[in-house]
C-alpha cells in the first residue's frame, strides 16, 4: 500500500500507471465520487477546455509514410526529387571543377 510522503507525494503503483497509460511527466486528476475519490490521466486541453488533439486523431490511417505526412502538413507536397537530386549533383560538379 503506497504512504503519503511529507511532500504529499504518493508513488503510483506501476500496475495502475501502465492500465491508465500514466508517462513520465503526466498530469493526473482526482476526481471526488459519492465513494471517495478516482484517479485519471489528465487529457490535455487550452485555455478554453478543448483537447488540442482531437482534430488530428484518426489522421494517421493513411498508407503514407511519416516523412510524406510531415511534407503535407509543412505544405512541402507533393516533393519532387528529381530537382533536389540534379541540385545536389551540379553543386558536387562545381565543388569538383573549382578544386
Amino acid at each position: 500500500m503506497p504512504r503519503v510522503t511529507a511532500n504529499g507525494q504518493v508513488t503510483i503503483p506501476k500496475r495502475i500507471r501502465e492500465t491508465l497509460g500514466i508517462e513520465l511527466g503526466d498530469e493526473v486528476a482526482f476526481e471526488q465520487t459519492e465513494s471517495g475519490y478516482t484517479l485519471g490521466k489528465e487529457v490535455p486541453t487550452i485555455a478554453d477546455g478543448k483537447n488540442p488533439f482531437k482534430k488530428y486523431r484518426g489522421s494517421a490511417e493513411s498508407d503514407d509514410t511519416m516523412s510524406d505526412r510531415m511534407r503535407r502538413l509543412r505544405g512541402e507536397c507533393p516533393r519532387d526529387v528529381s530537382r533536389i537530386r540534379e541540385r545536389n549533383l551540379r553543386r558536387v560538379r562545381q565543388r569538383v571543377h573549382h578544386q
